[in-house]
């Protein structure tokens, strides 16, 4: 394929990946509807923030409304709430044979696949951290899995190509066939990252409270026992063992993931979610929606009750419009219903 690869979303996620492919010779083009991020990136450069690496890489960039002509290659970057809006918007420039990465959190390539078919959306499992600091500037602050796979799990030349792209960025990058179980299990683990956004402690702090374990693992149950209903084998990464939040698993597994799951988050730059830096530093909308609450709606048509869920979502919202505050004090109301919720089947 030729032509540049096109990175719709030049924020932490995009951004951080556009810099470090341009710096290796790759042909890239930006867009992001931050004009002044625009303008940083195409003139004096993105400037990615250590510990991992720090180097400024001047990138091409463009606002939405300035994309012409049609790309082979996209990398789909924005926030999972966004989705709906960036596929239309960048589906006129997508080629015939071209396909679309989704670098976001979510099961976003579902939606992908319904704009432009299946067979043109990617599947993709990112878990580095990276913050969008302001206009030409992102913090990089660790490395963590990479995964990429074709949604229908086949292995060919395409996915090996786009392997070896994101292996310039992350050289421990993982070709999979199995990309729904890693997606799956991101699921399970974001939803603690949503839980810990309630409160002001970073990811390591929460988890490191045992007070507070058995919101972890009600959490990571419900999620786990959609995915089992949906024949899906969920993939554990850096620290979070799926297996160990399955319903009916021995509490000791549960512990010790949660546990390892501090210790990896505990030595990084990026100490808070991107879920916290959207209610704390940005005040806006989280992705709560997108990610989370299509968790229990799925959960309801298999008829299983979701409480945990369901009450996160409400204290995100609640957070969001400003009737509860980023306090232990709301993650004592998630708390509250995790220690009573009936067990799961």
């Amino acid at each position: 394929m030729s032509g540049p690869i096109l990175i719709w979303g030049a924020g932490a996620i995009g951004g951080t990946l556009g810099a470090f492919l341009a710096r290796a010779g790759e042909d890239v083009l930006l867009v992001d509807v931050v004009a002044d991020h625009v303008a940083a990136c195409a003139g004096p450069g993105l400037a990615i923030e250590g510990p991992v690496d720090a180097f400024v890489q001047r990138v091409p960039a463009v606002t939405p409304d300035r994309v012409t002509g049609t790309f082979d290659r996209t990398i789909l970057a924005v926030k999972a709430h966004h989705t709906k809006d960036a596929i239309a918007a960048l589906a006129p420039h997508l080629a015939d044979d071209g396909w679309v990465l989704s670098a976001q959190n979510g099961l976003n390539e579902l939606e992908i696949a319904r704009a432009v078919g299946e067979r043109r959306s990617i599947g993709c499992f990112v878990n580095f951290g990276a913050d969008w600091l302001g206009p030409g500037r992102i913090l990089f602050g660790n490395r963590a899995t990479v995964a990429v796979g074709e949604l229908d799990g086949t292995i060919g030349p395409r996915i090996r190509e786009i392997h070896r792209l994101l292996s310039i960025f992350e050289p421990d990058a993982i070709l999979t066939d199995d990309v729904w179980g890693y997606l799956w299990g991101k699921l399970g683990y974001g939803a603690m990252l949503f839980a810990t956004a309630l409160d002001m402690g970073s990811m390591s702090e929460n988890f490191d409270r045992p007070r507070y374990a058995p919101v972890w693992r009600r959490l990571g149950q419900e999620v786990m026992a959609v995915a089992r209903a949906k024949g899906v084998r969920p993939r554990g990464f850096n620290g979070y063992d799926p297996d160990a939040f399955m319903p009916g698993a021995p509490d000791a597994g549960a512990l010790a993931s949660i546990r390892a799951m501090a210790d990896f988050n505990r030595p990084g730059a990026k100490t808070h979610s991107g879920i916290w830096r959207d209610l704390a530093v940005r005040r806006r909308r989280t992705e709560v929606d997108a990610q989370i609450a299509v968790i229990g709606e799925i959960a309801a048509g298999l008829g299983i009750d979701t409480p945990a869920i369901r009450t996160l979502v409400a204290l995100i919202h609640d957070v969001e419009e400003g009737r509860r505050p980023q306090a232990w004090e709301t993650l004592d109301v998630l708390l509250a219903v995790c220690e009573t919720a009936p067990p799961l089947a």
